[in-house]
């Protein structure tokens, strides 16, 4: 069966870029994009042109009931994503849609608490849970050769804010519009995976925030101090900051009987007996994996592996990070 897939305000950059939802979905078999739509009439066009030019539009609710789409894509400025997310629950739309959904956690639960309420397939791509990494590290938690668990840690620290103007989503660096920089945009891959990992809720106990290296309204980096349930500790380290395309990041889960990390393309564990090493890869290479497995969970009547249930335990830590980096500054 042909997937019709629409998509929405694709000025975000993934729609070409990093995740590049658009050339991922293009090259599915199975995958029709039967429209494409931003309030950017020349923007939408060139993001059309990029991929076998889909039928445009610039105004989604036209596009949706033109086309009837069986699935959507949602993207768009974060100041835009709560309305959509309502306007295509009302409609009965299942979909995807990117993080974080909002500007706070406030936007976030209600759309949440409408999918649960319509039991709607609401699916966010948090995609580093299907990275290597993740894989691994849940294996051995399985298999409980960790050991009690001590603490994690994340760093993402992508290109320079620059990239967004590059990209057409100027929008980034707004705050009304972004609701936030670094933090709420690569925040929720580092927050996501402490709370997937440990198995509990956790709170936020420090926060820091800069913008020091390029004097945005919006900070380029950002730490985050949590604690879980149970005690287990986390640090998500978040940043604009690397000095070409790429990514200086580290991902790291340790307990008392063996650490596992993935750094440089390299994933380790370390045991008393020695150091074992697997292959690892960059943080956008799931994408395609994440989206995949959405489609097919849809198609089965199954429920998203991750939610907009996750992306609100995500963006309620953020709003909380933020909050506590204004106390302490």
């Amino acid at each position: 069966m042909t997937i019709r897939i629409a998509a929405i305000e694709v000025s975000h950059w993934h729609a070409l870029n990093d995740a590049a939802y658009l050339r991922h979905l293009t090259a599915m078999p199975d995958v029709e994009l039967v429209g494409i739509q931003d309030t950017d009439a020349a923007l939408v066009a060139n993001r059309a042109a990029a991929v076998k030019n889909p039928p445009t539009f610039t105004d989604y609710k036209k596009m949706l009931a033109e086309t009837r789409p069986d699935f959507v894509l949602a993207l768009g400025r974060h100041s835009q994503m709560a309305a959509i997310a309502h306007d295509l629950l009302d409609a009965g739309y299942p979909f995807l849609m990117e993080k974080p959904m909002g500007i706070n956690a406030a936007e976030v639960e209600a759309v949440a608490a409408k999918a649960a309420k319509l039991n709607a397939f609401v699916a966010v791509p948090l995609a580093q849970r299907y990275a290597p990494f993740a894989v691994r590290a849940r294996e051995l938690l399985d298999a409980k050769r960790l050991g009690k668990l001590s603490h994690i840690y994340v760093r993402i620290n992508r290109p320079a804010p620059a990239r967004y103007q590059a990209w057409d989503c100027a929008w980034m660096l707004d705050p009304v519009e972004s609701g936030g920089g670094c933090l709420r945009n690569l925040g929720p891959h580092g927050l996501d995976m402490f709370l997937h990992l440990t198995g509990e809720d956790a709170q936020v106990i420090g926060a820091q925030l800069s913008a020091r290296a390029h004097e945005r309204p919006v900070e380029d980096y950002a730490t985050v101090i949590l604690r879980s349930t149970s005690g287990i500790l986390g640090t998500v380290e978040v940043g604009n900051g690397f000095p070409r395309d790429g990514t200086d990041g580290e991902w790291k889960i340790a307990g008392r009987d063996a650490i596992l990390t993935m750094k440089d393309g390299v994933l380790k564990l370390s045991t008393a007996a020695g150091d074992e090493m697997l292959p690892g890869t960059d943080v956008t290479s799931s994408y395609f994996t994440t989206l995949r497995d959405a489609l097919e969970r849809w198609q089965k009547g199954a429920a998203p592996q991750i939610s907009v249930h996750d992306c609100a335990r995500v963006v309620r830590l953020i709003d909380q990070a933020y909050a506590c980096a204004r106390r302490s500054r």
